[in-house]
């Protein structure tokens, strides 16, 4: 494909869906669909987080007087949600392409299990060439409804899914050394390549590192350290600036650019090791040490030996049979259910346990060769 990137996730604020208004732009929806379109036909693997279902649902309603309290807020984002959908639906459509909507929460992505079922969903739909369209579920979170939330919930989709690049649209050209709309000296920092973000940037968001303060582009800043942490480049540019997200996708210097701070093997051995201590171990037979070794998930037939009381996520370890322990990694089955399947080959799963969650016990991505 062209882009230097293969797997990117595309945030978009409601001031970009908006353009600034009150109300929803559909020709700002169509060029930004257009441009995703774009990158798709060339091989690219799309993953759009969504804000704006609560803005959307306050105009269905003819912008009622609501209180600023959650429930109001649940209510407008049931009403406004499927309406969101049904356009980006209809947009993509356009271009022959289909999406699905999925819906997460924080709370899917803290635990293991969750973390899996999450991961599990949105690999098998880019798979098939489904665009995942990711919205925080508003109609049952509570804290997590706040101003720029998207904006987390997108780098922790980019560090699930391993993504290469993040782009953060919003209706400003990108972080400034100061506000712009009040410091006429303000200007554009192109680009952060420190390791740690420096003070001083954070400083121009609004806020210090102890935390204080709040404004839309702290979210975002917030954003680009945990995706850059997890071996994505990060671009925060102009949603309403021409071509933009095929311009980032081909190189150019829009935007402030975020450099990774780590590669996405190292951010994966992190989650994995310090995912908390192993709560069960794997004996596996030579066969399966040497595919390991080269690469490969491990696979139940593999399986000599399952030791330990553990669930779907945890994290175990692999042993060879001389006992050395070769790699941790997140398992796919609970330790009753792989005693049921240990040995069998993969297309049996289904037929014994009366489920699959997959052919492999644990994937070689969930998994960290020591």
């Amino acid at each position: 494909m062209d882009s230097k990137y293969k797997r990117i996730v595309v945030k978009i604020g409601t001031s970009t869906l908006t353009g600034g208004t009150a109300y929803l732009s559909p020709p700002r929806m169509v060029d930004l669909v257009r441009q995703m379109a774009h990158l798709h036909s060339q091989g690219g693997e799309l993953i759009l987080v969504t804000s704006g279902a609560i803005a959307v649902g306050r105009q269905r309603l003819d912008f009622p007087r609501l209180p600023k309290d959650i429930p109001a807020k649940q209510m407008l984002a049931a009403i406004g949600q499927p309406r969101l959908m049904g356009l980006y639906e209809q947009l993509f459509e356009l271009y022959g392409l289909m999406v699905a909507q999925v819906m997460l929460t924080r709370n899917d992505l803290s635990t293991r299990t969750s973390y899996l079922n999450s991961r599990n969903t949105l690999e098998s739909l880019i798979a098939r060439r489904v665009i995942p369209i990711v919205n925080e579920n508003d109609t049952v979170a509570t804290e997590e409804i706040r101003v720029g939330d998207n904006d987390n919930l997108s780098a922790m989709v980019a560090a699930l899914i391993e993504a290469d690049l993040l782009v953060l649209l919003t209706d400003q050209q990108g972080l400034f050394t100061a506000d712009p709309r009040q410091d006429s000296e303000a200007s554009l920092i192109s680009e952060v390549v420190e390791a740690e973000i420096p003070e001083e940037v954070w400083n121009s968001a609004g806020r210090s590192r102890d935390g204080l303060g709040t404004g839309g582009m702290v979210t975002k800043l917030e954003a680009a350290d945990l995706a850059r942490r997890s071996g994505a480049k990060v671009v925060i540019a102009r949603g309403s600036d021409a071509d933009i997200l095929i311009r980032i996708a081909d190189g150019d210097q829009a935007g402030t650019r975020f450099l990774p701070s780590g590669t996405v093997l190292e951010s994966r051995k992190r989650y994995i090791l310090a995912g908390g201590q192993a709560v069960g171990s794997l004996s596996v037979d030579q066969g399966a040490v040497a595919a390991i070794e080269k690469g490969s998930s491990l696979l139940p037939v593999g399986l000599v030996l399952v030791e330990g009381d553990f669930q779907r996520g945890d994290t175990v370890r692999v042993v060879s049979p001389s006992g050395k322990e070769i790699a941790r990694g997140l398992t796919n089955y609970a330790s009753t259910d792989l005693g049921k399947i240990l040995g069998k080959r993969s297309d049996r799963i289904e037929n014994i346990l009366g489920f699959a969650y997959g052919e492999e016990v644990i994937h070689r991505n969930n998994m960290v060769l020591l």
